[in-house]
């Protein structure tokens, strides 16, 4: 059984930094996301990682957030640099039952485990 546990979100003023994890039991196939959804909106890809390491961006965050692993910790972060407000948002972290490529980790629909999720404030 696949379990995320996602933390470190947080209230910031608009520029600043946070750094999101997730820590992983139970994912051998190396495929993971991290998903947001602000309140009356559909959740969306923000940055995933596929199973041969290949890390995708949503255009909204190019340039701003990088996604990393560490196979040691078992912890998959998202550094979240530059913020804006319209980042604001619960941020998931998200993993199939089968190995991804390509675009797949950033598509909600082909996520089959989820966290619970942490919220991201940042104000103007």
């Amino acid at each position: 059984q696949v379990q995320l546990v996602e933390s470190g979100g947080g209230s910031v003023q608009a520029g600043g930094s946070l750094r999101l994890s997730c820590v992983v039991s139970g994912n051998p196939v190396g495929c993971m996301g991290w998903f947001r959804q602000a309140p009356g909106k559909e959740r969306e890809g923000v940055a995933g990682r596929a199973s041969d390491g290949e890390a995708r961006f949503a255009d909204s965050v190019k340039g701003r957030f990088t996604i990393s692993k560490d196979n040691a910790k078992n912890t998959l972060y998202l550094d979240m640099n530059s913020l804006k407000p319209e980042d604001t948002a619960t941020y998931y972290c998200a993993a199939p039952r089968t190995s991804c490529y390509g675009i797949v980790p950033l598509i909600a629909a082909r996520m089959n485990y989820w966290g619970k999720g942490t919220s991201v404030t940042v104000s103007s």
